[in-house]
């Protein structure tokens, strides 16, 4: 169905389609949203499409380095309906989930679109949302937003950034160990891609230095489901209110294992403050400390990439989106998939479902699938 809408500047934005459901994103949340909706009985192409803006799939897995395999991958759970099994752990975790989510969108026929990027989301005629995308222009009724981190990398800003003569690059841009061999190298951040990215950098480098924001907690033990429901209920808060995400080890801690120890041992772990500035050289602490660098790797984290969705004007005064459950507060038709809470492997499975379910009811159908049958798709995979 093609037609045309006016938009505020006057430009005409010819309409592609109208559907029920946009789902923007094909990485762990939005094909689980896209395999529910299939189940309750909305069809690809017809009553929903799926848009990605990555070449192929794979979601952010397929960007990751080379060196993080998936026997190095924390938590990676299946997607629903279809279990992950036998992968070699020491093939790379981008192959691995590429294939695997390659296969996922061929057995269910999800349809997903791609590379389509999407621009802008804003308010249409009767009621509908209007997806702008490099591939035409959506009228729909509800929206799956899917769209994740790995786009928007955090990067810091620091006096006397701009002078550093050395390489600034950013986990997103994380070469391998290799690229740093017999380089002096500064990472930041507190994170478990800071540490991984120390760890493997280490034996390759004359020199590494750590540094963080605050100091790092360690968490020793198994990370079992009491600890789990605590974080998750810590981060679910924050987006009741408003207030951005919290970064997963900021309420999880950092797992302590086998290389940990060993680091932390050897001294590759030892932790320093933040620094005050950035030399052409090197970094400088107020103190006097200066550590001289050939590289400084920011592994600072990343940002929900929703810039798309700011037509719509869902932030709060904190910075966030106020949730309701996968729902923004201020506007029902939109759902917010793999964001806060839900941004895991596992919890991107059940906020997709719980989506879909939303959809239903603004959308007015009736739901097919009991909660018994769609609980039993979340069994997690043994990496």
């Amino acid at each position: 169905m093609r037609g045309a809408d006016a938009r505020p500047d006057g430009a005409a934005a010819p309409v592609e389609a109208k559907v029920d459901v946009v789902v923007i994103g094909a990485g762990q949340a939005g094909l689980s949203a896209a395999h529910h909706l299939r189940r309750v009985g909305f069809e690809p192409e017809r009553d929903f499409v799926v848009l990605d803006h990555a070449p192929r799939p794979g979601g952010a897995w397929q960007f990751r380095w080379p060196s993080l395999t998936y026997g190095k991958v924390h938590g990676m759970h299946s997607l629903p309906g279809m279990e992950l099994t036998g992968a070699d752990p020491a093939r790379p975790s981008s192959e691995v989930v590429a294939a695997y989510f390659t296969s996922y969108e061929d057995r269910f026929d999800l349809r997903v679109r791609r590379p389509v990027e999407v621009r802008r989301v804003r308010e249409g005629d009767g009621g509908r949302l209007l997806v702008e995308t490099s591939d035409g222009v959506w009228a729909t009724r509800a929206l799956i937003n899917a769209t994740g981190t790995w786009d928007k990398p955090f990067w810091p800003r620091y006096p006397g950034q701009e002078t550093f003569r050395g390489r600034q690059l950013h986990t997103a841009q994380y070469p391998g160990p290799e690229a740093f061999a017999g380089q002096r190298v500064v990472v930041v951040g507190g994170g478990a891609s800071g540490t991984q990215h120390l760890m493997e950098i280490a034996p390759y480098a004359a020199a590494t230095t750590w540094v963080t924001r605050r100091p790092p907690v360690f968490r020793a033990g198994p990370f079992d489901e009491e600890r789990g429901r605590a974080a998750v209920a810590m981060v679910e808060e924050r987006v009741r209110q408003g207030l951005t995400p919290l970064s997963v080890v900021s309420v999880t801690g950092l797992p302590v294992n086998d290389a940990v120890r060993e680091a932390r041992a050897n001294g590759v772990l030892d932790r320093l403050p933040m620094f005050d500035r950035i030399t052409p050289t090197g970094v400088a602490w107020d103190d006097g400390r200066t550590v001289e660098a050939d590289a400084i790797l920011w592994a600072t984290g990343f940002r929900a990439a929703i810039d798309h969705l700011a037509p719509l004007k869902l932030r709060e005064p904190g910075g966030g989106i106020r949730m309701e459950g996968t729902r923004a507060a201020l506007d029902p038709r939109v759902h917010l998939v793999g964001y806060g809470p839900s941004a895991s492997t596992i919890g991107a499975n059940r906020a997709g479902r719980a989506a879909v379910r939303d959809v239903q009811r603004l959308l007015r159908t009736e739901p097919v699938e009991s909660a018994e049958s769609a609980e039993s798709e979340d069994a997690p995979t043994a990496a």
